[in-house]
């Protein structure tokens, strides 16, 4: 039986968490032993407690409740915790997802007991270290054993650091085995998709129409903790929404929610806030979140998970960040990088709007990267 501690702190990698432990728990049971650790960086129930409850991932059996904090003192706390409980476990591999503080801390507590790392989400780069996600991906694939990659473009970039990528077993932090498994995310929308619009009636409690509005989602904190940048994203929608008579739904990450006013001008949160058709509404639960993006006309986003969705929906997807990891998507002209930029914003509804994407190839695999992925964990242990 191997023991596998898996690390998980964010609402993303709840979802992931999902399709893999779904995967142990029914195809794999009598071959793995999963001990889930989370480290509580997001705490809120609607970011937490509700996508453990939807997507019926066992109860954590650890919870380190870290909280909100400072990049280093969040990531230091969680390193602290994590170790007490690898020591105490005495896991086979301690496996992470992504690309927060709980990746980093995860990752480097476990290699320093010399525990085997196993990365799933490797290889994504944005190549912008300004960012906290691009250290931390970086960093965690470096020391990795295991890297699973969702995209082919991961494993290139992989081997465009000295990562080798086509190593033979046995594997380790010198020499890890490389694997491109498709997106372990792509597994869940399968799964919970037919269904999700019977587990929530959102569309009707908020009046939306298919096709007829704009989901927003806006949570990077170079976004929402800047005036300048969050004033150009909510005037580019105030203006899409005069202009057309169309609804805008915006689940607000908390944060975003608590210093929504303070970070506006008065002239532009009175705009946003009195305007009929833009929704702000609480953030969404995964049920409701895939309900809103298979039906949305269009998403405007600076989550990385979002922007896939987007796609496995056949849905074109707006980009307020300079850059994105998901370059397939963009290659494929399914979404546009617009950066933080009113003007370039508009300019994408507007084109988008003329200009539907009908090409969306099966680039994020088959939806069984979390099968794969167990078959090879047993296959080097």
């Amino acid at each position: 039986m191997i023991k596998i501690v898996t690390v998980v702190g964010a609402r993303p990698q709840f979802i992931k968490a999902a399709a893999l432990s779904r995967a142990v728990r029914t195809l794999f049971s009598d071959q793995i032993e999963e001990i889930l650790l989370h480290t509580g960086q997001h705490y809120d129930d609607n970011m937490s407690k509700v996508f453990f409850d939807e997507l019926e991932i066992p109860t954590p059996d650890y919870n380190l409740n870290i909280g909100s904090a400072s990049h280093a003192r969040q990531t230091a706390l969680m390193l602290q915790g994590i170790e007490d409980i690898l020591l105490a476990t005495k896991p086979d591999y301690l496996l992470v997802y992504g690309d927060t503080n709980s990746t980093l801390a995860g990752a480097l507590a476990a290699s320093k007991l010399n525990i085997p790392v196993i990365h799933i989400e490797a290889g994504l780069r944005s190549f912008n270290k300004s960012m906290p996600e691009e250290i931390n991906r970086k960093a965690c694939d470096h020391i990795s054993t295991l890297l699973f990659s969702p995209t082919l473009t991961g494993i290139r970039n992989l081997a465009h650091e000295g990562i080798p990528t086509k190593k033979t077993a046995p594997f380790n932090p010198d020499n890890p085995g490389v694997f491109h498994c498709g997106d372990i995310m792509f597994d869940n929308l399968l799964h919970y998709s037919a269904i999700a619009r019977q587990r929530t009636n959102i569309l009707d409690s908020l009046n939306l129409t298919e096709n007829e509005f704009l989901l927003c989602t806006i949570h990077r904190d170079s976004n929402t903790d800047s005036p300048t940048r969050l004033g150009q994203i909510m005037s580019a929608v105030c203006e899409i929404v005069e202009n057309y008579s169309l609804k805008v739904v915006i689940p607000l990450h908390p944060r975003t929610s608590k210093i929504l006013d303070r970070v506006l001008d008065t002239a532009l949160f009175s705009r946003l806030l009195n305007n009929k058709n833009i929704l702000l509404t609480p953030p969404a639960s995964y049920f409701e979140m895939i309900t809103l993006e298979k039906n949305a006309m269009m998403i405007l986003t600076d989550s990385g998970g979002v922007q896939k969705e987007a796609y496995f929906f056949n849905k074109p997807v707006i980009v307020a960040r300079t850059e994105t990891e998901w370059v397939e998507i963009i290659d494929n002209g399914a979404g546009i990088v617009t950066d933080a930029n009113k003007t370039a914003i508009v300019q994408a509804f507007n084109f988008f709007l003329e200009n539907k994407p009908t090409l969306f190839p099966p680039i994020f695999g088959d939806g069984h990267a979390a099968e794969f992925i167990c078959k090879i964990i047993l296959e080097n242990s």
